[in-house]
This record gives structure tokens, sequence and C-alpha cells, in this order.
């Protein structure tokens, strides 16, 4: 449908700065959400201001999820991981027969980028609303997207143009290019399936490690490796393009918080950034998207470092920090994403996008960055009140009572603010963040709050790997719960806390049945007896008395920091192993965390395999310490 007469001067800012669009036309009248999480419910909540059915489709741990909740009609795909249930091909394609739906949003993540699953939606007739499956197959391929983009006159960093095959090709490309170098996931994004090598020592393990994070991320195991920029910011390139041979270039985001190569705090637009590369920059999106022939929205993504700009991949899907975007420019993406979809033109061209304020958004991970190590932290929400406020808005996949598993991803929403300002962003963000109230499990909060406070965020002279350098400290965190009292704080001296465990009971008052959670002392169950009776309390163990994991105080029981599945075990009984060295590998939401002893020793005994399932603080390998050196 062309522009209706009368709106060709129509700006996206028609009610500034949350306005709507008031020229959308829709022609699907069922969309089927195959995704989860916040990502599922802002897809739903725009479909049913257009008035489309929704479907939601979910796995057993998700029976009761928000996005079950809040859809039209909810299908089991059956399962509990990933693999089992939003990646089963065949039970997704028979939902969608099932409930009749004319179009299917993958979300992001899952099949988004996944060619076979796109051909596969549009066979059926149904629209795929997302870009066609020629471009996915460029340009979800971090390698052919890298050779489409060169062909496109936008140049890259320096980087392989075929998949890795051995570490021995990591070598030799590390040698050339010189060390570090940058394994990366061929499929997929967010960081999962990326390692940093700093050595030819490293090439050969670090390239397992990323191909099995990658094919659990992305059904796919394919890697590249190009050249580490050492100081370089994250700035992408948000583009939308219709069927009609129209593609504009909405504006930038600056995505350089991360840690482990995960995005932790994205702006818009990107501070300190000049007009004249914004501009260039634009326009190189541009090209690289009609190289492929791409429609619907999509982010080409850049690394900038000394004035200068590289292609470094296109998502070609929505990206987690749209809503940033959304906020400084008044358009929304997901209607416009159902809009192209439908086979209309964009309701709006180059010249009609006006960016204003700033906007800022916060990942909030349930990750526990006490010190600054960011462990994976599921567990169940007891109590969620987002903060509320002018320019305030909160992008949520779960509310009070829901649990964050250990087999999805570990977003729990964004929390985005619209300033006019940059200054006035920052205050409002720390409002906001002072605000919340989520408890029952850590998230990321306490660090982005610091963050937030520090000078080199403020001046916007933070780079990708600026989080995990020595130019910010985390090390006072010692808890991801806003307002937590110091754990040390009770303690008797000399004294470490005891740990306490959680068990949730159900109580009658009244006649009236709850149900509680109560975090009782790990020294009352033990002394409990069979019938649930009391028992004498013991005294808090002293520091190195107890079991207290790696890190701890010496002990050589090396316990698991997180509930997680225990991919690789690397000792053996026998084996003599030096103070840090990594024993095992446990997979906790879809990512590999390294265990590591805090003693060198011998290996006593090793309690644990692969694919065993493990909860925090099971014991996995005990050590014991060489003998210490005889005083003279």
């Amino acid at each position: 449908m062309a522009r209706p007469a009368g709106r060709s001067g129509l700006r996206p800012w028609v009610l500034a700065p949350f306005g709507e669009r008031l020229d959308i036309y829709v022609v699907l009248s069922k969309i089927l959400i195959a995704n989860r999480g916040e990502i599922a419910v802002r897809v739903i909540r725009a479909c049913q201001e257009l008035g489309i059915t929704t479907v939601a489709v979910y796995s057993d741990l998700d029976r009761d999820a928000l996005h079950v909740r809040l859809a039209d009609e909810s299908y089991a795909l059956g399962g509990q991981t990933a693999a089992e249930s939003y990646l089963n091909t065949d039970k997704i394609l028979e939902i969608i027969e099932r409930s009749g739906a004319d179009g299917v949003h993958p979300g992001y993540g899952f099949f988004s980028e996944n060619t076979d699953f796109a051909r596969a939606i549009t066979e059926r007739g149904v629209k795929f609303i997302g870009p066609p499956p020629e471009a996915i197959e460029v340009m979800g391929d971090k390698v052919s997207s890298r050779i489409a983009a060169q062909a496109a006159g936008v140049s890259g960093v320096p980087g392989t143009t075929e998949f890795l095959t051995s570490g021995d090709e990591v070598v030799t490309f590390g040698n050339e290019f010189g060390w570090p170098v940058a394994i990366k996931a061929a499929f997929g994004g967010g960081g999962r399936g990326m390692r940093v090598v700093n050595s030819a020592e490293e090439a050969h393990d670090a390239l397992e490690s990323a191909q099995s994070e990658a094919l659990k991320g992305f059904g796919r195991a394919e890697c590249y490796v190009e050249r580490y920029l050492t100081k370089p910011r994250h700035v992408e390139m948000q583009i939308i393009a219709d069927q009609h041979g129209n593609c504009v270039w909405v504006g930038e985001r600056d995505c350089s918080v991360q840690r482990r190569h995960q995005k932790l705090i994205e702006e818009s637009p990107a501070p300190e950034f000049p007009e004249e590369t914004r501009r260039a920059m634009g326009e190189a999106a541009v090209k690289v998207s009609q190289a492929c022939g791409y429609y619907n929205a999509g982010t080409v993504e850049f690394l900038y470092q000394d004035g200068e700009f590289y292609f470094l991949e296109m998502n070609t899907r929505l990206q987690v920090e749209h809503p940033v975007t959304e906020l400084v420019t008044g358009i929304d993406l997901v209607r416009e994403q159902i809009r192209v979809a439908s086979g209309e033109t964009l309701s709006f061209g180059q010249d009609d996008i006006e960016r204003r304020g700033w906007s800022i958004e916060v990942r909030v991970n349930a990750e526990n960055p006490a010190g600054g190590a960011f462990l994976p932290a599921p567990g169940r929400i007891d109590k969620l009140v987002a903060p509320q406020g002018f320019g305030t808005r909160w992008d949520g996949g779960y509310e009070s009572g829901d649990e964050v598993s250990q087999f999805y991803d570990n977003l729990v929403g964004k929390l985005i603010v619209w300033g006019s300002d940059r200054a006035t962003a920052i205050g409002r963000m720390k409002r906001a963040i002072n605000e919340f109230v989520i408890d029952g499990i850590d998230t990321t909060l306490p660090a982005q709050l610091q963050i937030l406070d520090h000078a080199d965020f403020v001046a916007g002279t933070h780079s990708t790997n600026w989080l995990e350098s020595d130019a910010i400290d985390l090390s006072g965190i010692t808890s991801g719960r806003l307002g937590a009292a110091d754990p040390e704080a009770t303690a008797v001296e000399g004294e470490e806390p005891e740990a306490k465990i959680r068990r949730d009971v159900d109580v009658e008052v009244n006649g009236k049945r709850f149900s509680v959670a109560m975090w009782v002392p790990e020294s009352q169950l033990a002394a409990a007896p069979a019938g649930g009776g009391g028992g004498a309390k013991a005294k808090p163990r002293r520091k190195g008395s107890g079991s207290s994991g790696a890190g701890g105080a010496g002990t050589g029981v090396i316990t698991a920091p997180m509930q997680g599945t225990m991919f690789k075990v690397n000792v053996a009984v026998g084996d003599t192993v030096d103070a840090g060295q990594v024993v095992a590998v446990l997979e906790a939401m879809k990512m590999e965390n390294n265990v590591s002893t805090d003693v060198a020793g011998t290996v006593a005994e090793v309690k644990v395999e692969p694919g065993q399932a493990v909860g925090s603080g099971d014991v996995l390998v005990v050590i014991t310490p060489d003998a210490a050196p005889a005083e003279g």
C-alpha cells in the first residue's frame, strides 16, 4: 500500500518522545512467536495493539511463563532444554499448522537467523517476520557476510573467510597478524562462541570451547578467526528495508560496556561520535544491506577505533537493544517489522527520521557480579517491582514468583530510559535502578549502577574490554542484590558467614495456605531429625575450615559456584595441579564457566562426570594440598 495522501511529510515524532505511528496497515491476523522471555512478551504486546491474535509456544519449564499468560493461544513444545523445545523445528511447524498462524516472529536467538527454519516457514505460505532466507544465508554466516561487505565496498577487521577446521589455523593466523586474535561463532551472536586467544598455546582449547558453546547456543559449530582490536568501541547501525527496494538507516547504538563479550549497557546515540562518521556508517550499513537483497529490520555492527570503523557482522533480526533506538526516534520497530512482512512500503523515508534526546538501556541479567565475576545465578524471583516515572520503560519476561531456569538465557529483562540529553539519561537510569525491587535472585544491577557512576563511562571513553581491564574495580561489589547488607558485617571476627540453603515451605495461617521461601542455615538442616524437627544450631565455621569452593581459603575442596551441568572434567585422581588451574568446566544458562582449584596439590577425588547436573555448592573435585614448607 502506498503512503496515504497528505502523509508524505509525516515524521516519527507525531507524539514526542513516546509517540505512535498513525499510518500502520496490517494484513496478518494471527502471529506465532517462536521464542520465549522478554522478546516474546514484547512481540505479543505489539500484536495486541494491532488487533492481531497471538500464539505462544512453551517448554515444560515455561508452562506458566509470562509470555504464555499473555498470549491468546498457547501450545506445548515439550522438553526442558532449548534443543528439546524451542529448537525443535518439527514441533514448531506442527503447531503453526494446528494453530492456523499466518505469520511467525522469531524474536532473537533460537531460530531467528536460521535459514532452514525461514525457508520452512515461507514454503508453507506463512509470513516469516524477518529477512528473506537468502539474505540470512549470506549475512547469518559471519564469514560470507565479510565477503559480501567487502564486495559492497565496506571493509572489515582482517580475518579468515573460511571456517576453521583446527587450532593450527588459528596459530597460523595469529603468527601472521599478531596476538591476541578472536575466535568467533560463524552463526549467532551475543558473544557466545567467542574466545580471545592470547598465544599459540591457547589456540586448540579455545577453538574446541568456542565450537561447543556455538553448537549449544545456535545449533551450528562453525567458527572463524579475526584480528582482535585492543580498545575498540562497539557501534552498530539499525537499518530497516521493505520489499520494494527502500532501505534506511535509523540511527546508531553504542554497546561498548560488555563482559565476556556480551553487552551490559547500550545507548543511542553513541557518545563522542562525529556526525560525519555517523552518516558514513549509516550509508555503509545501507550498502551492506542492499548488497544481499535485505528487507525487514536488521543491524549492521561495526568496531570503531581511532576514528575509523570496520564492518564486524550483520544481525539479520531484531536486536535485544532495539528499544533505545525506538525511544530516540519514536519508531516502533516491531510494528514496522510486521508492516514490512505484510508487503507494505516503509512508512517513512531517510529524510523523515529525526533523532531526539538520549536513551540508555541496561540488561538485567540473572548473574552475581560480586567481585566482577558475573556468575550465572538462576533461581526463583520472589518479588519484582519495576521502576516507573517519566521516560522509564521496562521490557521484562518475568514477574514475581517466576523461575529463571539454568537451561535458557539469563536475561530477565531490559530497563530503558529516555532523557533530553546524556547527563539526564544517566541520572534517570541511576534513579530507576535504585527504585527497582527484585528479590530472590542476584542480578547485574549493582555493577551497572557502579558503571554509570564511573568517570570513563560519563566521559564516553570506555571500550569493549574496559570492564574486564584494570580501568574499573568491581571488587567492592559483594552481592548481586540491590541494597544487600555486607555478608561479613554480622559475622564474628575470624569467622565466615554460614551458608544458607533455600527451602520452599507450605504453611497454614488461620486455615489459609501460603507458600513461602525460607533460607535455612546449613547446620540446622544437617542437625534436623528425619521428622523435620529443629536441632541445635552449629557455630559458624571459621575461615578455611569448611568447603568454600575455588577461590575460598585454600581448602582444596572445589565446589560448583552455581547450578548447572558439567561440560568437562579436566583432571583425574592422582593428577598434580597448580593453584588457579582449571579443573572442570560447568555449563549454565548457555554459557561455559571455568572452575579452578584454589590450591596446588594432588587430586584425591573426582565426584562428577560430564553431563551430570549439579547444584550450587556441590563438591566437584577434592585436592590434597601440597605440604607447606617447615618453618625454620
